[in-house]
């Protein structure tokens, strides 16, 4: 499995987990980036492993090459003393560890293939590490907006049925319909002494002429005297 192949198995895991706790979506994204950055230093673990491993396998091979070649020599060195036995374990030798190095060679290949897709994918990790922090504040800057819209929503809301602002403005015609009856009753209070006022006056007037009449009884007309 490749390093991205599990830092994906592993985010998924992480990720799943935060949203099903409802975490915030920050905490969500710095755990990401935790996980990301364990997946990049344990790449990079691995292809320094892979690399010394390549290193130790090139080693191989040339020490095997060399020995083939002293065979090879001690082989002749053998048969020109006319052991031929000895030259042909010589040779023998020669050919394993010819073998060897050819092995060696052949597993070095497929390492060094293996060093490459594993530097890719480091590559390809490192860009997205570098994406995710790049997009950390502008996703930050995101959820405050969101946050500040939830917010207006929760304010704009007050304004509809069943809202606070309901509550008051019924509150507010109930105190407009006191203070409408209070005027009312001043106004009827007025009237009402304005009423009276004319009754008195009407009453006033009239004890004025009965006083009139009964002075001009009393005293007579003016021009008997």
């Amino acid at each position: 499995m490749s390093i991205l192949d599990r830092l994906s198995r592993l985010l998924r895991a992480n990720v799943n987990d935060l949203i099903s706790r409802a975490e915030d979506p920050a905490k969500i994204i710095d755990q990401a980036l935790r996980d990301m950055r364990a997946a990049y230093s344990e790449a990079r673990s691995e292809v320094a492993d892979a690399m010394a491993q390549a290193s130790k396998l090139e080693r191989e091979a040339n020490t095997n090459r060399r020995l083939s070649d002293e065979y090879s020599k001690k082989a002749e060195e053998a048969l020109r003393g006319g052991n031929e036995e000895l030259a042909r374990e010589a040779l023998r030798r020669a050919q394993n560890s010819k073998d060897l190095a050819a092995g060696f060679d052949e597993q070095r290949t497929v390492q060094t293939t293996t060093i490459d897709q594993l530097k890719t994918q480091l590559r390809a990790l490192e860009a997205k590490i570098d994406e995710m922090e790049s997009k950390k504040s502008l996703l930050a800057a995101r959820q405050k907006t969101a946050q500040a819209g939830a917010t207006l929503d929760r304010v704009s809301g007050f304004d509809k049925a069943g809202g606070a602002m309901d509550a008051f403005e019924e509150m507010e015609q109930k105190v407009a319909g006191m203070e409408d009856r209070n005027r009312a009753s001043q106004d009827l209070r007025k009237e009402g002494d304005f009423d009276a006022q004319l009754k008195d006056l009407g009453r006033d007037q009239a004890i004025e002429d009965a006083f009139a009449a009964l002075k001009a009884k009393v005293q007579g007309p003016a021009n008997d005297r």
